[in-house]
């Protein structure tokens, strides 16, 4: 099978990265690929780096080894119990966080996921020979501006940046500045794709769905989805942008500019999770125990074999997402 060249839009959701972990290993092993650019929020930070750093070592069986070393390191015991145990602490903990900030709750800072990333990055080498451009998204706290941060300068400090929520953790300190999780400026970030990739396909790995199956009526439901719009407005404004770009460059076909023959061109592939992860409650993506995780990991290569099987033979030929029906 005949490799392409890809860029990866990778969406964050806390331990529902799990998912795109799931994703990834599928596509990675079915779809010989040649990568350019990674983008990656929170969750899908943390997955894009280590997919960078596993290319690097070993190819994309590399890549899939680290992923599943990383999401093995954070598995905690635990049987598989929806809706139970880790609903009722997740409330709890929530609850605590109205009152309390990490501040109080933490006064330590301690993240054991620096350990965890430590480990199994080499930020040295990665820094200096990373196999493909990678663009992660943070939340500059004082200005409220997205800082992407480059594959030339990453630590273990830039991805939990990147997935530093405040309720939950300290802002992370950089070069005298602070900040928070990258989702609430792009969740995940296309533009940078665009704008300094030259792929002409795009791929989103995302794990909230565009849209709600209902009206929630319920307190819950409710603050669930105000939540999920707040970590999806800015992505949608950016597809809104895209699609409006790619609008006028149709429009106009005598622009001969490299940068509109891209947009003309541009091949968009969306994927979205299904039923499976969409009914889950938000204080499920604080739920790292094992089977939880694995379970989510099996219904992200469940969600791409579908995916390859249905449209895969597009890839490198025609998108799925047309831009200007579905955000215009």
């Amino acid at each position: 099978m005949e490799s392409m060249k890809l860029n990866l839009a990778l969406q964050g959701g806390g331990a529902h990265g799990a998912f795109t972990w799931g994703m990834l290993d599928r596509l990675l092993d079915q779809r010989p690929l040649q990568l350019e650019g990674i983008s990656g929020t929170s969750a899908g930070a943390m997955n894009a780096v280590l997919l960078a750093a596993g290319w690097q070592q070993g190819g994309a069986e590399g890549a899939r080894e680290l992923l599943a070393r990383f999401w093995h390191g954070l598995m905690m015991p635990g049987p598989l119990d929806p809706g139970g145990m880790s609903h009722h602490w997740s409330l709890w903990w929530r609850d605590m966080t109205k009152h309390l900030s990490p501040y109080d709750l933490n006064p330590f800072d301690i993240n054991p996921l620096r350990d965890l990333l430590e480990e199994l990055v080499d930020f040295d080498a990665l820094r200096r020979n990373p196999p493909f451009k990678l663009f992660i998204a943070a939340t500059h706290v004082e200005s409220g501006r997205l800082r992407l941060f480059r594959e030339h300068e990453l630590t273990p400090d830039h991805l939990l940046a990147s997935a530093c929520l405040p309720e939950l953790y300290q802002a992370v300190e950089i070069e005298g500045e602070h900040y928070w999780d990258g989702g609430f400026v792009g969740n995940p970030v296309v533009y940078p794709l665009v704008f300094d990739c030259q792929a002409r396909d795009l791929m989103l790995l995302l794990l909230h769905p565009r849209s709600s199956s209902g009206l929630p009526t319920h307190a819950q439901g409710i603050a669930d989805r105000v939540a999920e719009l707040g970590f999806q407005t800015t992505f949608l404004r950016e597809m809104r942008a895209l699609a409006a770009m790619k609008q006028r460059m149709k429009n106009r076909p005598w622009l001969q500019s490299r940068l509109a023959r891209r947009i003309r061109q541009l091949r968009v592939y969306r994927l979205e999770p299904g039923e499976g992860l969409n009914n889950l409650h938000r204080g499920s993506k604080l739920d790292t125990r094992r089977d939880f995780l694995l379970a989510l990991h099996g219904l992200g290569q469940d969600g791409m074999q579908h995916w390859l099987q249905q449209d895969g033979t597009h890839l490198g030929r025609k998108g799925n997402c047309d831009l200007e029906a579905e955000f215009l």
